[in-house]
C-alpha cells in the first residue's frame, strides 16, 4: 500500500492505494500552525478506525501548494510511518512536457491533475479544478501541458462579497433554482453560482477555440465541481479523485525508473 497526500490551501486529502485501487480517502483542514504530532493524532485516528497499520505503507508521495505545512507533514511521515516521502517537484519524473514559460511556476496540483487526465482520458483535455482558486489547464493532443487560466475560487468570491459589503450576509453555496430572486440570500446565491457557471462556460469555450480541436474533453475536479457541473454542459466528466489518481500514476513512473537503475 502507498499513502498519498494532496495538500491544498484550504484542505488536504489523503488516500491509500493498494495497486491501482483507492481503498480509503479522507479530507482534513490545512493548518500551517499544526505540528507533526497534531497531524499524527488526526491521521492515526483515521488509520485506527480503518484497521490500518501506518508502518504497512511501502511509500508515501505528496503534492503540495502550501510550503508552510511541509515540514510538519514530512516529519509526520517519518515519525509515524517510518518513511521519507517523495515530493512532487524538481527531480521527480512526471512524463509531462510542460510548455509554460517557466515550468517551475506551474503548481504541483496542476501537474498532478494533468498526469492523471492523460492517463485516464483521451487528449486533448481541459481540466478544471475547483479549489481555493479555480484553475483551467489545457492539454494538447500531443499530451503537452500548454498552460491555462487561474480564477478566484467560488468560496473566495462568496467570502469577499460578505466581507466587503457590510449589509450582505454570509451565505451557503447552494443553488436557489432561479435568477430573479426575491430575497437577499437567494439573490447572492444566484449571483455566485450562476455567475460562476458563466465564467466556466466562457473560459472553456475560449480554450476550445485556442486548442482548435472539437474533440476536447472537459474534466472537472475539486470540492465544488459537482455543484457547477450540474448547471452546465461545458463539463463532460466530474472526477473527484483525479488528483489522488495522479499521485499514484507519478509514483508508479518513479518506481519504474528506480527499478531500472
Amino acid at each position: 500500500m502507498i499513502l498519498v497526500f494532496d495538500i491544498g490551501n484550504t484542505n488536504m486529502v489523503l488516500g491509500i492505494y493498494e495497486g491501482k485501487e483507492l481503498k480509503k480517502s479522507w479530507r482534513i483542514k490545512t493548518d500551517k500552525d499544526r505540528t507533526s504530532d497534531e497531524y499524527g493524532i488526526i491521521v492515526q485516528s483515521f488509520f485506527d478506525k480503518s484497521g490500518i497499520d501506518p508502518h504497512s505503507f511501502v511509500d508515501i508521495i505528496i503534492s503540495s501548494v502550501v510550503p508552510n505545512v511541509m515540514h510538519a507533514v514530512e516529519n509526520f511521515c517519518y515519525k509515524y510511518c517510518g518513511i521519507i516521502p517523495k515530493i512532487v517537484g524538481p527531480g521527480i519524473k512526471t512524463g509531462l512536457n510542460i510548455k509554460y514559460d517557466n515550468p517551475k511556476q506551474v503548481g504541483a496540483d496542476r501537474i498532478v491533475n494533468a498526469v492523471a487526465g492523460i492517463e485516464k482520458y483521451k487528449t486533448p483535455l481541459i481540466i478544471v479544478d475547483f479549489g481555493t482558486a479555480t484553475t483551467f489547464c489545457a492539454i494538447s493532443d500531443k499530451k503537452e501541458y500548454l498552460g491555462g487560466t487561474i480564477a478566484p475560487g467560488i468560496k473566495i468570491s462568496s467570502d469577499a462579497l460578505f466581507e466587503r459589503a457590510s449589509k450582505l450576509p454570509r451565505v451557503e453555496l447552494i443553488k436557489p433554482g432561479k435568477v430573479i430572486c426575491k430575497n437577499t440570500v437567494e439573490s447572492m446565491q444566484s449571483g455566485i453560482i450562476y455567475g460562476y457557471v458563466g465564467l466556466v462556460e466562457k473560459i472553456v469555450s475560449k480554450m476550445k477555440k485556442e486548442l482548435k480541436n472539437k474533440d476536447v474533453k472537459v474534466i472537472a475536479t475539486g470540492g465544488l465541481a459537482n455543484l457547477i457541473a450540474s448547471e452546465t454542459d461545458a463539463i463532460d466528466v466530474v472526477d473527484s479523485m483525479l488528483t489522488l489518481d495522479g499521485l499514484r500514476v507519478i509514483y508508479e513512473k518513479n518506481i519504474d525508473v528506480e527499478q531500472k537503475h
